[in-house]
């Protein structure tokens, strides 16, 4: 620890570089020691009400923060103040401290007779005072709402119960939704896992939970349809959970090509038989077998189109683009003389 005598109070303890001691009073300043320090949080949450240990920590974390504070021992300072909150806000931490003190927390407890483990895991701050600070706060900008323009704090009058006075929401979450053309002709459910940050009954801490989405595809849904699950992302004690879009994106499919809502099938064919009539096969989605007459000599930009045959419209399903068929004119490599000759006397003749 440096020289300076350095001692953080918080609701229902005290910090300093020999331990932790609770105490519901204002403790008097140790010689040297910044008033500031001295003032964190002078009342026990228990006994004389969270709100009031909210507003202490609010107070003296943005007036300690580094980017706020030139003193050398602001980092510090700040850190300290972090790890007691972040101890002394959750109802766990803070019960085995009571009962077991700082030996308890950081080695760890006996647990009940019979156990295989014998000892719980004691407890360590995870080092990011930042972290704690921002879901406290709620927003990256941890001064944009907070001081004016000359560096005075801003009172903004709502009593401190959430320690700050507008909930901001996290920006959207946008994952891709591949699908088949298959799922988005039929449609179909996907349910997809996600794992969110879940707060605890405290109100304050937070747990990692996995939960289920379900999306209901529709017929005819279109590449680039977004689907929303409002408030959904990571839950915080000051912040509004983000939605999460699922945007849909199409799946490259062996057979068809899909534009808006028709589909486009490209069908390779001799060079005879583009000249002399043919029948094309076209397997459906649906798994039908589609034989389609072609009475028209092919050329290169010669397409067919079949009504009725593509993907549903979205507004109504019963109703269907169409297919166009395109044709990949397959020529000869090599012909015979007398081939040749034959091709003369029938085309140029």
């Amino acid at each position: 620890m440096a020289s300076r005598q350095l001692e953080v109070v918080f609701g229902s303890g005290k910090w300093s570089g020999s331990g932790w001691r609770f105490s519901c009073e204002r403790p008097k300043p140790a010689p040297g020691m910044r008033r500031e320090t001295t003032e964190l949080w002078g009342w026990r949450q228990s006994e004389c009400g969270h709100w009031k240990s909210r507003r202490r920590y609010r107070r003296l974390a943005l007036k300690h923060h580094p980017l706020k504070s030139n003193e050398p021992s602001s980092a510090e300072i700040f850190r300290q103040i972090a790890e007691a909150f972040d101890v002394l806000s959750d109802p766990v931490k803070r019960g085995i401290y009571d009962k077991f003190g700082e030996e308890g927390l950081k080695g760890g407890i006996p647990l009940e007779f019979g156990s295989q483990t014998p000892w719980t895991t004691g407890y360590v701050f995870h080092g990011k005072p930042e972290k704690v600070f921002h879901e406290f706060f709620g927003g990256n900008n941890p001064f944009s709402e907070f001081f004016d323009a000359e560096g005075s704090e801003v009172d903004l009058n709502f009593g401190g119960l959430q320690g700050r006075g507008v909930k901001k929401q996290d920006p959207p979450i946008e994952r891709d939704l591949y699908l088949s053309l298959e799922d988005l002709f039929f449609g179909c459910t996907k349910k997809i896992k996600i794992s969110r940050r879940v707060l605890n009954e405290d109100g304050y801490s937070s747990t990692i939970k996995d939960k289920i989405l379900t999306i209901d595809v529709k017929p005819g849904w279109r590449q680039g349809t977004r689907i929303t699950f409002e408030k959904e992302g990571d839950q915080g004690p000051n912040i509004i959970p983000a939605d999460i879009i699922f945007i849909v994106k199409e799946k490259l499919h062996p057979r068809f090509r899909r534009e808006n809502d028709n589909l486009f099938f490209v069908n390779p064919i001799p060079l005879g038989k583009a000249l002399t009539c043919c029948t094309v096969e076209v397997k459906t989605l649906d798994d039908r077998l589609l034989n389609i007459p072609i009475n028209d000599i092919i050329h290169p930009k010669y397409f067919k189109k079949v009504p009725g045959e593509g993907m549903p419209l979205p507004e109504d399903p019963t109703k269907k683009g169409d297919l166009f068929i395109f044709f990949d004119i397959q020529f000869p490599t090599r012909l015979t003389p007398q081939k040749k000759q034959m091709l003369r006397q029938a085309l140029l003749t």
